[in-house]
């Protein structure tokens, strides 16, 4: 399938498609308003089928680089679901690395996730990402059903469970101590809520496009933040402010960057949504703010 960029696209499409990968539309509700779209034989299917993941745009690293060792772990998690598994990429050099806890959005563990494990280890990281799906039988194949999953999982014990696996990820014997986490959209949210719950046991944290935490827990955070934003994306950016003004407050370290013009989900290279040049950027960012506070 030709790859589509979001400026293909009305800004009130996008904005439609978001309520739906985010559970306030169902399938049929979205379907028929994006039949107000399909023009020039363009049918609504057609453009359903033009918004969904290719995972095969998101290969960056094989799993069979030689650079790197890749695999499945299973943590344990008594406060959560009982046990979490998830994929372990690291490099394939023997010796102690920081270690990057990587957090998926409200799909589960996607190979395109699995893929930003390995760019990690490419990049002298031991990079652990755990499916929140587990409890539900783990990321199902497709984007409908993960979605579907998600919805069954008790947040809160979800919550347990991807500390777990931060303490795990931390205690491990390659492990040099340092520990960070990156996320993006759920994922991102959850890197806040990881900086309130492990306070000092986190040494950076990176989040795209997540839910800020609450204002009464910075003074909680330890970890250094770095929060990267798309400018189109009003929802999330609404708490910006009252975040970074509680953050300043209490003293703590941060960087917000704010892509302009860009949508939710810019980073994730298997929808329209994605930007190249932001992705790239931001990228860049959480590779040098990792090595600044992890090395």
């Amino acid at each position: 399938m030709e790859r589509k960029k979001a400026s293909d696209y009305p800004q009130e499409l996008l904005d439609l498609f978001h309520e739906y990968q985010h559970g306030d539309l169902d399938r049929r509700s979205f379907i028929d308003r994006l039949g107000r779209f399909a023009t020039g034989g363009l049918t609504a299917m057609a453009i359903f089928e033009s918004l969904k993941p290719n995972y095969a745009w998101a290969q960056q690293v094989p799993a069979d680089d030689k650079r790197i060792k890749v695999g499945y772990e299973v943590v344990q998690s008594p406060a959560g679901n009982g046990t979490i598994k998830g994929y372990l990429a690291r490099p394939s050099k023997s010796g102690k690395h920081p270690v990057v806890l990587v957090i998926h959005e409200n799909r589960g563990l996607n190979p395109y996730i699995e893929d930003v494990a390995r760019r990690l280890a490419t990049d002298n990281f031991i990079a652990f990402a755990p499916d929140g799906l587990t409890s539900a039988g783990g990321y199902p194949g497709s984007e409908e059903k993960a979605a579907a999953a998600f919805r069954t999982v008790d947040g809160t014990k979800m919550t347990e469970d991807f500390v777990a696996a931060a303490k795990w990820l931390k205690a491990r014997s390659d492990s040099t101590g340092k520990l960070g986490a990156v996320g993006f959209c759920f994922g991102g949210g959850m890197v806040n809520q990881l900086a309130v719950r492990l306070g000092s046991e986190l040494n950076a944290g990176v989040a795209f496009y997540g839910r800020q935490a609450g204002v009464a827990d910075v003074p909680k955070i330890s970890a250094p933040l770095l929060l990267q934003y798309a400018g189109n994306d009003e929802r999330i950016n609404a708490g910006i402010a009252a975040y970074e003004e509680a953050l300043k407050a209490n003293k703590k370290v941060y960087a917000v960057h704010l892509y302009e013009g860009k949508q939710h989900g810019f980073h994730n290279d298997t929808t329209p949504r994605y930007d190249e040049t932001a992705a790239k950027l931001a990228w860049t960012r959480t590779l040098e703010f990792f090595n600044k506070h992890l090395r």
